[in-house]
């Protein structure tokens, strides 16, 4: 079973059924019935609304192995590809798992490589922790190395990529996709879009990079103008297609 969120005003803790809270406001005991909605008690009687974990969450609570995939980043993700139930997902750069969880929580069936065993364990609890270790197949090893294999497991109906051999997978994509399906690939600098564009080209379409930006916005008595705290800009997303017209 997947953990909860235990809210008390700005207060946040995550924790499974079974498991013990201890804060200065006092012990709790998770009941293994418990369930989104309810109210529980600590020892001294103070209050914890009990909640399900959403995207938002996940992000904020998973157990981090570096930066993880920004929430504007796995919505344009998302949003470009159209991914969702039923669909097969073969993702690699696993990170955090911050995508694989979005994803899978959408409903998509996730296969996701990470190259480090530690970070892939890490991963692997964070699924877990989410509740969606059974639609996410965390596996240790490099894509680039299991591609024959994967065609046959395959067709994939969405690829989806953050890792610095993105290219070397983009060149394949067409054998690893369903006729019409979509790759979405993360490039935190501007130079290695070239290369997955002219990977890309060869039998995909629809090519289109878009660089990514977000701006918070600071509203008060004085006025309302962008904040001057945080970071806009992450990175770079590349989106094609499989199928080109004859």
């Amino acid at each position: 079973m997947g953990a909860f969120l235990l809210v008390h005003g700005d207060r946040e803790y995550v924790r499974r059924p079974g498991e013990e809270l201890q804060t200065d406001l006092g012990v709790l005991d998770v009941p293994e019935d418990v369930s989104h909605g309810d109210q529980l008690e600590t020892h001294l009687g103070e209050p914890f609304s009990v909640r399900e974990l959403r995207g938002p969450d996940l992000f904020d609570h998973f157990e981090r192995t570096g930066a993880p995939m920004m929430p504007r980043d796995a919505g344009l993700v998302m949003g470009h590809t159209g991914a969702g139930g039923g669909d097969r997902v073969l993702d690699a750069g696993t990170g955090t798992g911050v995508l694989a969880a979005y994803l899978a929580r959408a409903g998509a069936e996730v296969t996701t490589y990470e190259t480090d065993e530690e970070f892939a364990e890490v991963a692997r609890g964070n699924m877990e922790l989410g509740g969606v270790d059974d639609r996410v197949d965390v596996r240790t090893g490099d894509v680039t190395e299991h591609l024959d294999d994967l065609v046959e497991e395959g067709p994939f109906d969405v690829l989806t990529l953050d890792t610095g051999d993105s290219p070397a997978v983009v060149e394949r994509a067409s054998e690893l996709l369903a006729s019409g399906g979509f790759i979405a690939v993360y490039s935190p600098f501007v130079e290695s879009i070239k290369e997955t564009v002219a990977a890309a080209s060869g039998d995909l379409t629809d090519i289109r990079t878009f660089e990514t930006i977000q701006r918070r916005m600071d509203v008060g008595e004085r006025g309302t103008r962008p904040s001057t705290a945080g970071v806009g800009h992450t990175g770079y997303l590349t989106f094609a297609r499989a199928g080109r017209s004859e």
